[in-house]
């Protein structure tokens, strides 16, 4: 990752959350780029004439481009009678939405504002969303297509309309707590207080380009306030937005709504009641071509595990498959979920002949049982992050 700085400003080094804040009334704006070279002089022109010489204000860029766009951001810079500063990541890690909170990181002003960099976001509302904020008392401040006043007239034909809608409708309904108050939950352009970033700086894992969702569910900030803009059309280039970055919003979707224990455990079982569909259909098939019914439910039993680890790795998992090769949390997983057969049995018979119940409720306290163990021993065994170096000399990380 190479930092430079031009304009205004002095090089510096950015640094985490913790650094202290510069005066009162100053604001960075963070800007995540991905080949926009063509729209790079446009925005900064436009947010130069819309500042109030009162605002004291940054620009933070955060690269990930393949094209010329870092030296087209250092010529246009040069002009500009505030500070730009340009961080170049070879390894876009998190996409757009690790992009800006490496800008967050960088930021030492009070508030943060993020836009995109395609001009669909009107540079001319940025002192707008500050002075919400601090006429309100708000700690977020989002810029809403959704809201009296807002128009989302910039996207581009029907297909994306519906895709936008439906997107905002499913992510609401999965966090109407977190979201309460936020009509465009979607939108990648608001201001936040510096200030509420501070307890949650290490919480943020950003997946795609909907950082807006990151923040307010695991930051939760204290008050939340909405501003209307029309969604403009593209200044230059081409939008970014892909089947590829509609699976990483799902998967980021399930990966904020199962952060909890209990929200986890729940998805578990319902993977593991899907993977009687796989053992059914592969037992039917192996006692149709005649091998007897025990060992068929044995290797029958198989599928369904091979589903089910499936489904965890891609649904459930997914930010935790780094700490072990995959072919080690497989076999740690077939262990423990055939160890479950095991368990399950002898543990029927205890409290069916021990206990004096009779065979279906023993058998659903088993059930109940064992999967709780199994749910246990694969959060403890199998994705359990390793103990790092520092940690095991008594270090923090």
């Amino acid at each position: 990752m190479t930092v430079s700085s031009t304009g205004a400003g002095e090089l510096r080094d950015p640094d985490l959350l913790t650094a202290p804040a510069r005066t009162a009334a100053t604001v960075t704006v963070i800007v995540p780029t991905f080949n926009e070279a063509g729209n790079i002089a446009e925005l900064l022109t436009r947010l130069g004439a819309s500042l109030p010489s009162g605002l004291d204000c940054e620009v933070v860029f955060v690269d990930d481009s393949t094209d010329d766009t870092p030296a087209v951001v250092h010529e246009a810079a040069r002009s500009c009678p505030f500070p730009v500063t340009m961080i170049h990541r070879d390894t876009p890690v998190g996409g757009l939405g690790g992009a800006v909170v490496e800008g967050l990181k960088a930021a030492r002003s009070d508030w943060i504002v993020v836009m995109d960099a395609d001009l669909q976001h009107p540079p001319s509302l940025v002192p707008e969303l500050v002075e919400a904020g601090v006429r309100t008392g708000a700690d977020l401040v989002v810029a809403s297509r959704y809201t009296s006043g807002g128009s989302r007239a910039g996207l581009a034909g029907g297909y994306r309309v519906a895709v936008s809608r439906v997107s905002t409708l499913l992510t609401k309904s999965l966090f109407p707590r977190a979201l309460r108050g936020i009509s465009d939950p979607m939108s990648g352009f608001f201001a936040i207080r510096r200030s509420a970033l501070l307890a949650h700086a290490g919480v943020l894992r950003p997946l795609g380009y909907k950082i807006l969702l990151e923040l307010t569910v695991r930051c939760r900030p204290a008050s939340v306030t909405e501003v209307p803009f029309a969604f403009q059309e593209r200044y230059s280039g081409e939008s970014k937005s892909s089947a590829r970055e509609g699976l990483r919003f799902l998967a980021h979707l399930i990966g904020l709504r199962t952060a909890s224990p209990a929200a986890r455990m729940l998805l578990f079982g319902g993977i593991g009641l899907s993977g009687f569909v796989p053992n059914l259909v592969g037992l039917y098939l192996l006692t149709a071509v005649g091998l007897h019914y025990v060992p068929a439910e044995i290797v029958a039993n198989q599928f369904g595990v091979f589903w089910n680890f499936l489904l965890i790795e891609v649904l459930l998992y997914r930010d935790r498959r780094g700490h072990r090769h995959w072919a080690d949390r497989l076999g740690r997983f077939v262990l423990i979920t055939n160890a479950d057969l095991l368990l399950r049995i002898p543990l029927i018979a205890l409290l069916v002949t021990h206990f004096g119940m009779s065979v279906l409720p023993a058998t659903a306290m088993a059930l109940f049982a064992t999967f709780l163990l199994r749910f246990a021993g694969t959060e403890a065994m199998v994705y359990l992050p390793r103990r790092s170096r520092r940690v095991a000399e008594g270090k923090d990380v």
